[in-house]
């Protein structure tokens, strides 16, 4: 499982993680403390709060989902 943290500032960019991951063959969460949403879900992502960073759990891998993730990487 692979596992990155990451942070959204606004709508439009929940909705292209949202977009990019619907496009994936695997299965994708957003854990946001003890909340667990699916990462596909564009009603689960924008219930999360945002002024906090995410962590994003998957078990795959795909070129274009790995390019979204590391624009909204947090160090």
């Amino acid at each position: 499982m692979n596992e990155k943290k990451v942070c959204f500032h606004h709508i439009e960019e929940m909705k292209e993680f949202v977009s990019a991951a619907c496009r994936c063959d695997f299965d994708i969460d957003i854990v946001s403390d003890r909340l667990v949403v699916d990462g596909k879900s564009i009603l689960g992502v924008l219930s999360l709060n945002c002024d906090q960073d995410l962590h994003v759990r998957y078990d795959g891998t795909a070129p274009h989902f790995e390019e979204v993730l590391g624009k909204f990487a947090v160090a």
